[in-house]
C-alpha cells in the first residue's frame, strides 16, 4: 500500500477524537499546539477547554491580563508560554487585524511559535505542505527507517526534518501531519510499543534488527539542578497572609509564592527563626513545620517545606513586594502549583 496510504488507513481508523482537530480555526489549533508543548493530551485537554471558553476568540484572550492568563495556567509549568501566548494574541490584534494567521511566513514571526508549530498551525488550519517534526515523528522515523543520528543534534534536526519533508503528501498535508503524530503517540510509543499489531511491522527497521529500545538515540546533555527552599506561610488574626510576586529572572516568573529563603543544601528541614527575625519586631512564634516535598521541573529538583508563623500585622517588617491577602482572595493569584499544593488547606 506504501508508508503514506498506510500511515493515512491506520489514522483514520485509530485517531483520537479531540476538540482542536474538529476545527480548522488557527486560534484554537494554536491554542491547543502551545499548551500541549511539554505536556500530555490527558493533562492538556481541560486546559485547553478552560481557556477557549474563556476566550473563545483571539480578541477575548488579547484583552486578558497577565494575571488571569497565569491563573487559568497554574499547573501546566513553563510559564514564559502562557505571557508569550499574550503577546502573541496583542500582536494579532495590532498586527493581523483581529484574523489569526495561516500562513507559515507571519505565524513564524508570532512570540512562543517555533518552526514546529508554525508549521503544525498552517498545515491543521490552511493545509500548508509544511512537515511536522515533534517527538512522535523523530521516534516512528527513526525506528522505521533505523536512523541513529541524535535527534538533538544539530545534523539530527536537518536529517530529520528532510526525510519529513520527503514524506510530506502536498496535497493532503494536515492530515498527513496529524497521523504522523498520532502514531507515535498511540502505537509507535516511547516504551513497550505493540509492535505485533502494527501495519509497519514487516517493513520497520527497528522491529528487524531489535532496536526498538535502542532509537531514537538523544544525547545527554540535561544537567539537573538541585535546590532547597523554606516558604513561610505569615499569617495573621485577620484570616490574611502575605504572599509575593516573583521576578522575571528565576523559576516561575511573574507568579506568586510566600516569603522564602533558599539554602546550598537540605538544611532547610531544621527550622531556624535567626533566619528570619529580620522580618519581624518581635521573635516570632512557629506554630507548625510541614514535612519536606520534593518538586520536579524540567532542570532542576525542588526540596522544599513550610513554616507556618501566625502574628500580628504591625509586627511584621514588610519586605520590598510583599502584599497581606484575604485567605478567599488567594485564588485569584497565579501560584505555582507547588505553593498552591501547600496553601490548599487554606484556599480551600
Amino acid at each position: 500500500m506504501g508508508f503514506k496510504n498506510e500511515l493515512i488507513s491506520w489514522y483514520r481508523n485509530h485517531k483520537r477524537d479531540l476538540p482542536w482537530r474538529n476545527s480548522t480555526d488557527a486560534y484554537l489549533i494554536w491554542l491547543s499546539e502551545i499548551i500541549l508543548q511539554q505536556t500530555r493530551v490527558e493533562q492538556g485537554m481541560p486546559y485547553f477547554l478552560r481557556f477557549s471558553e474563556a476566550y473563545p476568540t483571539v480578541k477575548d484572550f488579547a484583552t486578558a491580563s497577565e494575571d488571569e492568563i497565569l491563573r487559568l495556567w497554574q499547573g501546566l509549568g513553563y510559564y514564559s508560554r502562557g505571557r508569550n501566548m499574550l503577546k502573541t494574541a496583542r500582536k494579532v490584534m495590532t498586527d493581523f487585524d483581529g484574523t489569526f494567521p495561516t500562513a507559515y511566513a507571519d505565524l513564524i514571526t508570532l512570540t512562543g511559535v517555533g518552526e514546529y508549530t508554525a508549521s503544525a498551525i498552517a498545515s491543521f488550519s490552511n493545509n500548508e505542505a509544511k512537515a511536522v517534526v515533534d517527538g512522535n515523528v523523530y521516534r516512528l522515523l527513526a525506528r522505521y527507517f533505523g536512523i541513529s543520528t541524535p535527534i538533538n543534534s544539530t545534523q539530527g534536526k536537518k536529517e530529520f526534518q528532510a526525510l519529513a519533508d520527503e514524506l510530506l503528501n502536498k496535497k493532503n498535508a494536515g492530515e498527513h501531519n496529524q497521523a504522523m503524530i498520532e502514531f507515535g503517540a498511540l502505537q509507535c510509543k516511547p516504551k513497550n510499543p505493540n509492535c505485533e499489531v502494527c501495519p509497519f511491522i514487516s517493513s520497520c527497521f527497528a522491529y528487524k534488527h531489535m532496536q526498538i529500545n535502542v532509537l531514537p538515540v538523544k544525547l545527554k546533555t540535561l544537567k539537573i539542578k538541585e535546590r532547597y527552599f523554606q516558604f513561610y506561610i505569615i499569617s495573621n488574626k485577620k484570616n490574611q497572609l502575605i504572599i509575593k510576586r516573583r521576578n522575571n529572572a528565576d523559576i516561575w516568573a511573574g507568579l506568586y509564592d510566600l516569603p522564602s529563603i533558599e539554602f546550598e543544601n537540605a538544611e532547610l528541614s531544621i527550622p531556624k527563626p535567626d533566619n528570619f527575625t529580620n522580618w519581624f519586631k518581635q521573635t516570632p512564634i512557629i506554630s507548625a513545620v510541614s514535612d519536606q516535598v520534593k518538586h520536579i521541573l524540567t532542570h532542576q529538583r525542588i526540596f522544599a517545606n513550610t513554616i507556618e508563623i501566625d502574628i500580628n500585622a504591625h509586627d511584621v517588617i514588610m519586605q520590598e513586594g510583599w502584599i497581606w491577602v484575604d485567605f478567599n482572595e488567594l485564588k485569584n493569584y497565579g501560584m505555582p502549583k507547588l505553593i498552591f499544593d501547600f496553601l490548599k488547606k487554606i484556599i480551600n
